[in-house]
């Protein structure tokens, strides 16, 4: 014969409900970020310093201009003559205090120094002189969601970009037939290839990550007001419904369970 189940019965089983529904909550209101070892990282970003050498400047000019990006804005620019970085947004202002902002002076000035040096063997030989050509570099690195940071250089002329290395691999990759001279004379030239990994994976990656401490929370809430809408937009919430809906279900369910 069936037995009725007594009330400390049904106060076990809404128990039990009410647990599962508290984990429930708990997995969607947990952290959605995921935690690396010196910050929590929410989002995928990337640093970015774009070099533009001019062989021949003209009075006064500056020889070498550098801009640094991240996540796509423009937060610094400097020339490589110069002895201070000049801070263009926000982000360049949160930052500049640090001493990561002031040690990136002399290697910045390194680099431009290092393709002013390699621009007589690379410029292409039908090129003349009246027509000089400008050199861009881009110096990336780039944080994924894992935490695992890669870097990237991209080198072209007069804003065309033609050759690109992956700083890990070591690996070069032609985009344009300009690009094959300077492969050629830099793909087997152990200094260049070890300077390039260096500054990405070692001055560019350490840079990344004292900046990102600064930096995350501004890109996720506000974007500066020259450059225009963040890059990285805040992680949506889990569910659209109002917090305290499931709430007054479960204990409606709890009430009805126990007193019926």
């Amino acid at each position: 014969m069936d037995r009725k189940a007594g009330p400390g019965a049904r106060l076990g089983f809404a128990a039990q409900v009410l647990l599962v529904a508290l984990r429930f909550c708990t997995a969607l209101g947990g952290p959605p970020c995921a935690v690396s070892q010196r910050r929590t990282l929410c989002n995928a970003h990337s640093l970015c310093y774009n070099f533009t050498v001019y062989p021949h400047p003209s009075p006064g000019e500056p020889w070498c201009v550098v801009q640094g990006q991240v996540d796509g804005n423009v937060f610094l620019s400097y020339h490589c003559g110069g002895t201070k970085i000049q801070s263009t947004s926000p982000l360049g202002e949160e930052v500049k205090t640090t001493n990561t902002w002031e040690t990136q002076t002399e290697t910045l000035r390194d680099i431009g120094n290092f393709l002013k040096g390699q621009l007589p063997d690379i410029i292409p030989e039908k090129h003349t002189a009246r027509d000089p050509l400008t050199l861009q570099g881009r110096m990336t690195c780039r944080c994924e969601e894992d935490g695992h940071i890669s870097g990237s250089w991209q080198f072209g002329f007069n804003g065309e970009m033609c050759l690109r290395f992956d700083s890990e691999n070591g690996h070069w990759t032609i985009d344009h037939s300009r690009g094959r001279q300077i492969k050629e004379k830099w793909e087997n030239d152990r200094a260049v290839t070890d300077f390039f990994k260096k500054v990405s994976m070692g001055d560019c990656r350490a840079w990344l990550q004292d900046f990102m401490v600064c930096w995350e929370k501004m890109l996720k809430t506000s974007a500066s007001p020259t450059t225009g809408p963040p890059t990285v937009q805040p992680m949506a919430p889990p569910i659209k419904s109002k917090p305290w809906i499931l709430p007054v279900v479960l204990t409606s369910f709890i009430i009805t369970v126990f007193l019926g």
